[in-house]
């Protein structure tokens, strides 16, 4: 009997490593299919989704109901199961390089309970060659089996879209890998228990790891080339926004906008991608000039508003901004890899007194992980008002709401353009 129909005969469980916002959906959808073990090393999460809590803030607890699953940070449980999914976070270190601890730390919690038979499938987005060149050996070196003689390893990357309701892990189809034809038929009808989308077999490991990594690298080309043309028209006084409404009248424009490229997504894995590449002795440019022009808008959005400031006739040393938005993207709490951190630390530089606010963020994970915290109370004198992320809670605010914040002459920078056209009375500015 193959491992996927000990799964549905429910003889064994499938074990989910790693329940942040991957990890905890993935799980609750098989959950309701065959049993299921989620893992996570923090206890306090673990208490959380014991109390159908999403620590991410994405699932209802209503997601959490009917569903066969037990949550656990002990690894001795993981033992119980034989189809294992990791689907831990893969950042990069402080000079950007890709850093694999969290997802090799997890290889070794699962290494020591593998048994033979078992399945290692890995959602974790890697450079092509990851997973059977650095996690593989890990598995061997721990369980004391033999890849594909003992045990089966595949790797089937993650597509979810912090804050989208509509495309979710069970209407997106799903990329599916293994590391021989029989892995990648169980594998497949593994997944098929809750993708309704539809299921892709990639001819290898090394190809569906490419796939997902060149999504990513692909949108930050793009939003890159965005970037780069809203700093050309900006020296023309053309508003860029205006021109990519006139542009995308064409049917096949594609649909990309200038902004701020932060989170742990786009934001980071062409980093993989131009690491793995040197290796091979080539040296990306395009990738790399992409991720310059994108690393660098924080800065410029800041030393934007400064000129516009001193074009004000204000002395930048005593204005005070306030600040609209910190998470990487609307409608999220993540706060991982924002680019809005390095507008604010920028303005700083100038002496310029930062104000923060955000309806979704944590006060407290900012101040840990930037050194800033949300303002409780917002004042109505500010030089400027910077709408760094569009959240749905800033999308309905009116010109009202601006001039109440705002001191004679005050500025409104609105990043995404989201006021474009609705603003007449008080100073606008845009990408």
């Amino acid at each position: 009997m193959n491992v996927y129909q000990k799964l549905i005969n429910k003889e064994t469980k499938l074990s989910l490593i790693g329940l942040g916002y991957v990890g905890l959906p993935i799980a609750l959808e098989f959950s309701r299919k065959i049993p299921v073990i989620g893992f996570d090393i923090k206890d306090d999460r673990i208490e959380m989704m014991k109390n159908k809590i999403d620590p991410s803030n994405e699932l209802p607890s209503s997601a959490f109901e009917n569903c066969d699953i037990e949550f656990t940070s002990s690894s001795d449980v993981l033992k119980q199961a034989s189809f294992h999914v990791i689907a831990v976070p893969t950042p990069i270190d402080r000079h950007n390089l890709p850093d694999l601890s969290p997802l090799l730390a997890a290889t070794k919690t699962v290494g020591k309970i593998l048994k033979k038979g078992d399945y290692v499938v890995y959602e974790s987005t890697v450079y092509p060659g990851a997973t059977e060149e650095d996690c593989v050996p890990v598995l061997e070196e721990y369980s004391g089996l033999k890849y594909i003689k003992d045990f089966k390893v595949g790797f089937s990357p993650e597509r979810i879209n912090p804050g989208d309701k509509k495309h979710t892990i069970t209407t997106i189809k799903k990329i599916v890998s293994g590391c021989d034809d029989e892995s990648l038929d169980n594998i497949a009808k593994v997944y098929e228990l809750i993708v309704k989308a539809g299921i892709h077999k990639a001819q290898t490991i090394k190809v569906a790891e490419a796939a997902k990594i060149i999504e990513n690298t692909q949108r930050d080309v793009n939003i890159a080339l965005m970037n780069e043309l809203s700093m050309i028209f900006n020296r023309m006084g053309i508003n860029t926004f205006d021109v990519l409404e006139a542009a995308g009248t064409k049917w096949n424009f594609l649909n990309f906008y200038p902004g701020l490229v932060g989170g742990h997504c786009i934001g980071v894995d062409p980093y993989y991608l131009a690491f793995k590449a040197k290796e091979f002795r080539y040296h990306p440019q395009i990738i790399n000039s992409g991720r310059a022009v994108n690393d660098e808008m924080g800065f410029y959005i800041a030393q934007l508003l400064v000129k516009n400031l001193i074009a004000a006739h204000k002395n930048v040393q005593n204005c005070k901004v306030l600040v609209m938005g910190a998470t990487f993207k609307e409608n999220v709490s993540d706060i991982r890899n924002s680019k809005v951190a390095d507008m604010i630390n920028e303005l700083k530089t100038y002496g310029i007194t930062v104000d923060v606010t955000d309806p979704v963020a944590c006060s407290d994970e900012l101040k840990n992980e930037y050194g800033f915290e949300l303002s409780d109370n917002l004042s109505n004198d500010y030089d400027a008002v910077i709408v760094a992320v569009s959240h749905k809670d800033y999308c309905t605010l009116n010109e009202a709401y601006f001039k109440s914040l705002l001191n004679q002459k005050g500025i409104l920078m609105d990043v995404k353009g989201i006021y474009k056209n609705k603003i007449k009375n008080i100073t606008y500015m845009s990408l």
